[in-house]
This record gives structure tokens, sequence and C-alpha cells, in this order.
């Protein structure tokens, strides 16, 4: 019965309703163990599915942390997306609120996302380091392109290495934050934002 009944699910799922299945149990199990300890079998139990299945959709379990560790990347850079011509110190705040808004509704993935760079694997550790070098550009950009800020930022050569370790900064008050303290979702957004604007103002 349970059988006919996974076979039901298998059945109902679209591609990519399935693939989403999968990079979600994925995103919890490497968010709560190291990689090596994750197992294919593992995700494929969880999810309902075959092992054949899950390898038909990722071809190896390398393969499938990086689309893990890419969808997640994505989803963040979506959500912190810039808006031209608006200050930098008006975007610091909404683009917080919704990366905070993230971390806080996809807490596995993010977690897991942060496991990248310790996975040993330099396929996944590319993926990981190529989007936070999308993220600092992206603030880069923003900072150049500001009233205030831009004549500044363009003499900077240290900028790059500043938001940088700002961005190492608020991956582990993010990190912390969702271990339990109990914080209020703006208070963490104010301190990262301090922080920020500390680095670049000085």
């Amino acid at each position: 019965m349970a059988a006919e009944q996974g076979e039901r699910t298998r059945r109902r799922l679209s591609t990519g309703e399935r693939r989403e299945q999968l990079l979600s149990v994925g995103a919890r199990l490497f968010s709560e163990s190291p990689y090596d300890e994750v197992w294919i079998e593992q995700v494929a139990e969880i999810a309902g599915v075959s092992r054949g299945l899950l390898y038909h959709y990722f071809p190896t379990k390398r393969d499938f942390f990086a689309a893990v560790v890419e969808r997640e990347s994505e989803r963040m850079l979506r959500m912190t997306e810039a808006v031209p011509g608006v200050p930098v110190r008006e975007q610091l705040a909404a683009g917080l609120d919704r990366y905070l808004e993230y971390v806080q509704a996809h807490a596995h993935g993010y977690r897991a996302f942060h496991r990248a760079d310790a996975a040993g694997d330099q396929t996944v550790r590319t993926v990981y380091r190529r989007a936070l070098a999308a993220q600092e550009q992206r603030i880069l950009a923003a900072l150049a392109a500001d009233p205030e800020f831009g004549a500044a930022a363009r003499e900077r050569p240290d900028l790059g290495l500043a938001v940088r370790g700002w961005l190492a900064f608020t991956t582990a008050v993010c990190l912390e934050w969702l271990r339990g303290p109990d914080l209020p979702r703006e208070q963490v957004r104010d301190l990262c934002a301090r922080a920020l604007l500390g680095v670049i103002s000085s």
C-alpha cells in the first residue's frame, strides 16, 4: 500500500516540482550534517523516491550539493537585488530586511549554503565563492554610484576587502541568530547596517 502511495506521489509531481522537493530535502540534510555524512540513500528515502530517480536528476552527490548551493545563491541574489538610483543608506535597510526574511524563511538552505566552503569539493566551493563574489560586486557597484559614498569608494583600494569582511560578519551574525538569540529582526538589521556604514565611512 505504501509503495502504491509512493508511486502515485511520483506521478503527481512535475519534473520541476520533484527537483525542488529533492533540493529542499538536501538543504535540510546538508544544513544539519557535514557533506561527508550525508548519504544519497538518505535523501531518496526521505523524499520517497528511488535512488535511481535521484541520480536521474543529479548524477553525483557533488552535483546534488552544488545544485542546493546554486539554488540558494540565486534565491539570495534575487532577494537582495540593488535598485538603481536609490541612495545606499535606503537600499541597505531594505536590502537587509529582505535578506533577513530570506534567512528566516529558508534557514536550512542558508545553513547548507554556508557549509559549502568546508565541503572539500572544488566544484561546490566554486559555486559558493562565485555567489559571494556576486554579492560583493553588487555592493561595490552600488557604493561607487552613490552620491554620498561614490567619490570616497572609488579612491579606496581596500574597499573590496572591507566589503568581503562585512559579508563574513553578516553571515556569522545570521548563523548565530538562527541558533537562538531572541532578537527581533529589526535589531539584527540595524546591527549589520551599522557595521557596513562604519566600514565604508572610515
